[in-house]
């Protein structure tokens, strides 16, 4: 499903991460940018080890609620955008903190030139954020920067099972509906 947002596509699919053609893709990084499970072993597996070590080289970890640049090693994306999403715990700064991760990731976007990312679900997985909540966060805080953006000509969201992807796309209906 697709949205147009001012000039630029916010779009929901299906499928895999690691194999998208966008300019970056998103990371859910943990804060010790260390590598892990789920879509951060994904990506590390894929991208192979030129991710860590450039992480290593470049950063000493990244704080929650903001997010750090990579090349893509062997990943068709040039880059990897590695956002550190809060662990879900109901307390009231969670979701400012999942805004944040994703308003980072778009701000190096911004200041990289790049005009296409894709990211995952951030913190919906071993995090714990409730998904119907988490996708309500991020796609609202993406239209809202698209908006003063028209650099980043798309956005898209890769959801990896069906269930993720149906939330995202009532989620981006609601959306459209009350913009």
């Amino acid at each position: 499903m697709k949205a147009t947002i001012h000039q630029s596509t916010l779009e929901v699919v299906q499928g895999d991460i690691t194999q998208q053609d966008t300019e970056a893709i998103g990371n859910a990084a943990n804060s010790a940018l260390a590598g892990g499970g789920g879509v951060d072993g994904a990506i590390h597996r894929a991208g192979g080890p030129t991710l860590m070590s450039e992480l290593r080289a470049k950063y000493k970890g990244c704080p929650t609620g903001s997010a750090v640049i990579t090349t893509g090693g062997n990943l068709k994306s040039k880059y990897v955008i590695h956002a550190v999403g809060p662990r879900y715990s109901g307390s009231p700064k969670d979701p400012e903190l999942l805004a944040s991760a994703y308003r980072k990731s778009l701000e190096l976007c911004s200041q990289n030139k790049i005009s296409s990312v894709a990211f995952p679900s951030i913190s919906t997985g071993i995090y714990g954020y409730p998904v119907e909540e988490a996708s309500r966060i991020a796609l609202k805080t993406i239209a809202d920067y698209l908006k003063d953006h028209p650099e980043i000509k798309l956005v898209r969201f890769v959801l990896f099972d069906s269930r993720t992807y149906d939330v995202y796309e009532n989620a981006l209906k609601e959306l459209t509906k009350s913009e």
